[in-house]
């Protein structure tokens, strides 16, 4: 075998809370993620050079030491000696710097493909140990499907997936750093936190009208106040039919569950044809096959 492909899911929150800062500068998290039919390509071919070659579709984004995909290949390097060169080709889909975990959905299919490519037979578990070197979403993203993820988000417990619903994406022209909309989370008193607990209760059974309420990003405090557009493409989608609304991770990604595929293609239609939404996507839960 000389290469291999590998699909790069995207996720969005349905559920995200914060705990606590820790000492170490993170945050303990408490968040309920949920893999989506979105995902980048990334093909991985052998060559007789020991050097790395990243390459994307798209010209800004960086294929160095600075893209995930690049450090996947050093991380698994250092654990797994490999002796010949690799040409990597990324296909970007997801949006990018969007909350939707386009970075670590990378590097997940990155550890995933030279797994296979170089026929290591490391497990899921094994992967995953690798994968939270790269970032705490970089474990879900190899798992993919429905998980409750606390610790930094490397903590992670199954969970059947969202019933079955169209997801609308709509990522507004912002750019959003995650690390600022942590820097000025305020975990005080007056803050709303999600009722994960209830949310795991109604995805167990099968309940999408009892999880659409609880569904709530206690990020949403510092990003909207920053970028009001979320809120306003929160309401269109409420106004035309989807059920709940909200911004995935840090933003500025907002999604919208609809149980009408009609309704769904309609909103697409408006906002693939308004100056709301720079990045629009129809898309669907996904679950990896067992």
């Amino acid at each position: 075998m000389n290469s291999i492909t590998e699909k790069a899911y995207a996720k969005i929150n349905l559920g995200l809370d914060v705990i606590r800062k820790r000492p170490d500068g993170y945050h303990d998290v408490s968040m309920i993620m949920q893999t989506v039919n979105l995902h980048d390509t990334i093909s991985i071919k052998k060559t007789k050079f020991q050097s790395v070659t990243v390459r994307s579709n798209l010209y800004y984004l960086p294929t160095d030491r600075r893209n995930l995909v690049y450090k996947a290949v050093e991380v698994f390097r250092e654990h797994y000696p490999i002796r010949s060169g690799l040409n990597i080709t990324l296909n970007k889909r997801i949006p990018v710097a969007a909350g939707l975990a386009g970075g670590s959905a990378d590097a997940a299919a990155t550890l995933k493909g030279l797994n296979r490519l170089f026929q290591t037979g490391l497990s899921l578990e094994e992967l995953m140990q690798l994968g939270i070197k790269l970032g705490a979403d970089v474990p879900f993203c190899l798992m993919m499907g429905c998980a409750h993820s606390e610790g930094i988000g490397e903590i992670l417990h199954p969970l059947p997936p969202i019933p079955d619903c169209k997801i609308l994406l709509v990522k507004p022209d912002v750019s959003v750093s995650t690390k600022h909309v942590y820097e000025n989370l305020r975990l005080n008193e007056e803050i709303s936190h999600p009722d994960i607990s209830s949310m795991i209760k109604a995805l167990k059974e099968n309940n999408l009208y009892a999880l659409i309420p609880l569904m709530e990003n206690i990020l949403e405090t510092v990003t909207i106040k920053e970028h009001p557009i979320i809120e306003e493409i929160k309401g269109l989608m409420k106004s035309k039919g989807a059920l709940t609304a909200l911004m995935s991770g840090s933003g500025p990604t907002v999604y919208g569950i609809f149980d009408n595929k009609l309704k769904a293609k309609q909103a697409y239609d408006l906002f693939k044809s308004s100056d709301w939404g720079y990045q629009v996507i129809l898309t669907e839960p996904y679950s990896p096959a067992k």
